[in-house]
């Protein structure tokens, strides 16, 4: 099982509209295409990452520095070729996030080209916990005009569309017009839809408590990055102990030492650490182990096509994240010529070898940068 060739290819979708959260701005979906050809072998092939800006750069560090360590090296030994990957770690300080993005790109691919080898899914090689979950979707985005009527009825839609729940995003308006949006999609909802909450680190502690009571009447499953990134552990503490909503985050973090510091800081109810922000499977699936031993149960952060299979191979894991709207995430809706079924507000997962995903290669050629 002899790693002959490792590829990269960024690719960028225009969205037709503004998908904004409470800091920051989405017109378009981008992300990293990886290919690994095995000797006399499977092809492996996955996508990593929304990274908006940076995957020239990603691509160009795994095709350029990390592609070339592996050739002739065993597809086995994922463990010493991730150790063999890190190496480079100390060699760029000055973009460290964009390194571990373009290490998790490889890692995944060597994970995903394992199962191909072995004719199984990712998440039996992982552990085979489950065979489906609960999914819900990223939504209540400030698009200009959107009233909340169309707050509910977009959870309506979502239901709908086989959807579990759906992330609201808040954090960028002020804590009383943001619970008014929450309670909106709360009644379109109904009182079996998981609603959680997602402030993008748009809150200073005292605005995220005051939200927070706010919002408790409503049945929230989770308040997502809270406060500002400044001094988030000892923050998200504060708002932990001031209210009964779980809190979630890690998605922002690039190693799992940081969410180590997480968790000793009593900072969390939920991790929702990104395999593809740093390092990969290898790097999430110790941060899930410390997880469990902590009683922390685990999201992650978008990326469905991989956090399928990852969650699903723990006990603790708790729901998959998508973008249920086409218009916000053309590759899940599109790209994917075998995508899991989803339905009832649960996905199956897919027990064909590695992912279990098959990339339309004409929506590559055409969006690749």
């Amino acid at each position: 099982m002899l790693i002959d060739k490792v590829e990269a290819i960024a690719i960028r979708v225009p969205l037709n509209k503004d998908f904004g959260g409470s800091v920051y701005n989405v017109t378009s979906r981008c992300t990293v295409i990886t290919r690994l050809w095995v000797k006399d072998g499977p092809v492996a092939e996955i996508y990593n990452g929304d990274n908006r800006s940076h995957g020239p750069e990603i691509a160009g560090l795994v095709n350029d520095m990390l592609a070339p360590l592996l050739r002739g090296r065993d597809v086995r030994d994922w463990l010493g070729l991730h150790a063999l990957l890190e190496t480079k770690v100390p060699t760029v300080a000055m973009a460290p996030e964009l390194l571990m993005q373009a290490i998790a790109c490889v890692d995944s691919v060597i994970w995903d080209a394992m199962g191909r080898c072995y004719g199984v899914s990712v998440a039996r090689l992982l552990g085979g916990f489950r065979k489906e979950l609960a999914i819900i979707s990223i939504g209540g985005y400030y698009l200009e005009g959107k009233t909340l009527s169309d707050l509910s009825r977009e959870m309506q839609d979502l239901r709908a569309r086989g959807m579990a729940g759906c992330k609201v995003k808040v954090g960028g308006l002020s804590p009383e017009e943001d619970a008014e949006r929450v309670a909106a999609a709360r009644d379109g909802a109904g009182p079996d839809f998981m609603i959680s909450v997602d402030a993008n680190r748009g809150w200073n502690w005292r605005d995220a408590v005051r939200f927070a009571r706010l919002v408790e009447p409503l049945d929230i499953v989770w308040f997502e990055e809270p406060c500002h990134w400044m001094d988030d552990l000892r923050n998200m503490e504060e708002v932990r102990r001031a209210s009964s909503i779980p809190v979630n985050a890690g998605q922002s973090e690039i190693t799992g030492q940081a969410v180590r510091r997480l968790i000793d800081a009593r900072a969390v109810d939920f991790v929702n650490f990104d395999a593809s922000e740093a390092g990969g499977i290898t790097v999430w699936q110790r941060v899930a182990g410390m997880a469990q031993f902590s009683d922390i149960l685990l999201t992650h952060h978008e990326e469905p096509q991989i956090a399928a299979q990852m969650l699903a191979s723990q006990p603790h894991g708790y729901c998959v994240e998508c973008f249920a709207d086409p218009e916000r995430d053309p590759l899940w809706d599109h790209m994917l010529l075998d995508r899991p079924l989803v339905e009832n507000g649960t996905i199956k997962i897919p027990d064909t070898p590695g992912f279990g995903i098959t990339v339309d290669p004409t929506m590559i050629e055409k969006y690749r940068i």
